[in-house]
C-alpha cells in the first residue's frame, strides 16, 4: 500500500513521469521511495520531501570518500602542490571533525591586493557531490598550473579557498542535516524575520563560517548544491513569505555572475524549467536563514547557490562526468573575479596611506568596503553599463568618477582629501551635555593627538624646571643633568 500511493501521488504530480514509469513496467517495485522522489522533484524541488532520518545504504556510498579518506586527500594535496597551496582548518563539527580549507595562490597565506574567492561543498550532508568535485578541481588547477591560461590566471589573479565539506557528520550520518538535526543552510541570522540571532545557538559549522567571514574579507563565493540544475542568486527569501521574485540590489550582477556559471556548462543554460539555467532564489522557493543572503548583507560577498546535478547522491562512476560538465563553469566563476569589474585602492592626500573607505554605485544601494590594511576594494558589476563610482571615509571628502565598464575589469583608484569643514562642523555641533560629548572627544582626539604630545612634553619640561629650582636650595645635594627626549 506504501508503494502504491507514492505511484498513484507521482501520478499527480507529474503525469509524464507517471507513464513513463508505467512503460517500464508499471507498478514495478524497481522504484523505491527515495527514487520516486528525486523523479518527481529533483527538477524543480528546492527541498526535497525525504525522511531525514533515512539511512542511504553502504552500496550508493561505495566509490565516495569517506571524511578519514577525505582528510587525507586534502593533506596529500598541500604535500603535492605546496608552492601554490596551503591547508587549513576554520573549526570543527559538531562530532569534532576539521572543516578544512585548501588555498590556492602565488603566494597562499599573504594578504594581497587581489580578490579572494570561496567554494563550498556538502552544505548538506546527503549532497556529496561538490566535496568530490572540489577536489578534483583543486587538483586539476594544481597540475594545469602554467599549462592553462585560465588555471594560471586565477593562481596569480586570485585567492581562492575551498572548503569541501561544511558538513561531515551529515554525510558519515546520510542524512541532510548536521549531527544535531539542524539544516546549516537554515542557520544563519535572517533579514526579513528574527531567526538564528542568538549566536550561542548556532551550529558549530555555521559559527566556523561566520568567524571565517570575518578573518578573510572574500569578494564573492558559491556552495554547490545536489537536486537540481541551476545557478541560484538573491534574495532567497521574501518579506511576506510568498513565493515571488524578490530583487536584491545588485540583482543585474548577480544575473550575470549566475549567467557566467550556467553558459559555460555543459547544458544548465539549456534547462525548460529555469530561463538560461539561472533562478532568482525567492521566485524559484522561499527560504529564510540561509547563507546566501547572509554572505550578501553582512560579508560583503556575492555568493550564489549552485544546483549541479539532478539526482543528490549519483553513482560514483559518474562523478568524472559531472566534473567535466561543470570544470568550466568552475573556472570561469572564479576567474571572473579578476577579469570583470571595477579594482581599485583608496589613499589619502596629506599622508599616502591606505585607507579603509567605502566604495557605492549611483542607484544602487550597497557598501563595498576597502580592506583596512592596503585600503584595496574589489566591486564586482554587471558589463556594458554605465556606473558612477563614489569612495568615501569619514573625515574625507568624497569623490566620485563615471565609468563605462566594457567586458574586461577597470581599475579605479580615489585619492581622498581630508575634509576639514567636517571638524568645523562637529566643534560647532558638539553637544558637550548630550550623548554626542563622547563622540566629540574620540574626534578630537583621534585628530590632535600631535598637539596633545606637545603639550605633555612642554609640562614635563615645566616639571622638570621646578624641580630643578627645588633642588637648588639643597646645597648638599647634586644635580643630574637627563637628556631630553622629544616625542613626536
Amino acid at each position: 500500500m506504501k508503494f502504491l500511493f507514492s505511484f498513484l501521488l507521482l501520478s499527480v504530480v507529474s503525469p509524464a513521469l507517471f507513464h513513463s514509469a508505467l512503460a517500464r513496467g508499471g507498478l514495478n517495485r524497481s522504484i523505491s521511495p527515495v527514487d520516486f522522489v528525486s523523479l518527481a522533484y529533483g527538477g524543480s524541488a528546492r527541498f526535497l520531501l525525504e525522511d531525514n532520518n533515512s539511512k542511504r545504504s553502504d552500496k550508493i556510498m561505495q566509490g565516495y570518500m569517506t571524511n578519514k579518506e577525505l582528510e587525507r586527500a586534502v593533506k596529500a594535496f598541500g604535500k603535492k602542490c605546496s608552492k601554490i597551496s596551503k591547508i587549513y582548518s576554520i573549526g570543527d563539527s559538531v562530532q569534532g571533525f576539521p572543516l578544512w580549507v585548501i588555498e590556492i595562490s602565488d603566494k597562499p597565506g599573504q594578504e594581497e591586493a587581489e580578490p579572494a574567492f570561496k567554494y563550498i561543498g556538502n552544505v548538506h550532508g546527503d549532497e556529496p557531490v561538490g566535496r568530490e568535485l572540489l577536489l578534483q578541481f583543486a587538483n586539476w588547477i594544481c597540475d594545469n598550473y602554467l599549462k592553462d591560461p585560465l588555471a594560471t590566471l586565477i593562481v596569480e589573479n586570485v585567492h581562492l579557498h575551498i572548503l569541501p565539506s561544511m558538513n561531515p557528520d551529515g554525510f558519515s550520518l546520510r542524512t541532510r542535516n548536521n549531527a544535531n538535526n539542524v539544516d546549516l543552510n537554515r542557520d544563519f541570522p535572517d533579514q526579513f524575520f528574527f531567526i538564528n540571532d542568538d549566536e550561542y545557538a548556532r551550529q558549530p559549522e555555521t559559527k566556523a563560517i561566520m568567524k571565517w567571514m570575518r578573518d578573510i574579507h572574500f569578494t564573492a563565493s558559491a556552495t554547490l548544491h545536489g537536486g537540481a540544475l541551476v545557478a541560484n542568486y538573491p534574495w532567497d527569501g521574501t518579506a511576506d513569505k510568498r513565493k515571488d521574485y524578490y530583487a536584491c540590489p545588485d540583482d543585474q550582477t548577480f544575473r550575470f555572475m549566475a549567467s557566467v556559471y550556467s553558459r559555460s556548462h555543459h547544458n544548465m543554460s539549456l534547462s525548460q524549467e529555469f530561463e538560461g539555467g539561472i533562478t532568482n532564489g525567492a521566485s524559484w522557493y522561499p527560504i529564510y536563514g540561509g547563507m546566501q543572503d547572509w554572505n550578501y548583507i553582512h560579508g560583503g560577498c556575492f555568493e550564489l547557490t549552485l544546483e549541479i546535478t539532478d539526482n543528490k547522491w549519483p553513482p560514483a562512476n559518474e562523478l568524472a562526468t559531472i566534473f567535466e560538465y561543470n570544470k568550466l563553469s568552475m573556472l570561469n566563476l572564479v576567474a571572473s573575479l579578476a577579469q570583470t569589474g571595477i579594482h581599485g585602492r583608496i589613499f589619502s592626500s596629506e599622508s599616502g596611506r591606505p585607507l579603509p573607505g567605502t566604495i557605492t554605485l549611483k542607484g544602487i544601494d550597497y557598501l563595498v568596503k576597502a580592506s583596512e590594511t592596503l585600503g584595496v576594494y574589489h566591486r564586482l558589476a554587471a558589463p556594458k553599463q554605465k556606473y558612477e563610482v563614489s569612495a568615501s571615509m569619514p573625515g574625507y571628502k568624497s569623490k566620485n568618477t563615471s565609468i563605462w565598464l566594457e567586458e574586461g575589469a577597470m581599475s579605479v583608484d580615489f585619492i581622498l582629501d581630508p575634509d576639514t569643514t567636517t571638524k568645523r562642523k562637529v566643534m560647532q555641533n558638539c553637544d558637550c551635555y548630550g550623548g554626542h560629548g563622547v563622540n566629540f572627544v574620540g574626534y578630537i582626539w583621534g585628530h590632535y593627538y600631535e598637539a596633545y604630545i606637545f603639550l605633555a612634553v612642554v609640562l614635563v619640561f615645566i616639571c622638570f624646571l621646578f624641580q630643578k629650582k627645588m633642588k637648588s636650595r639643597l646645597p648638599k645635594q647634586r644635580l643630574v643633568a637627563l637628556p631630553k627626549r622629544i616625542v613626536v
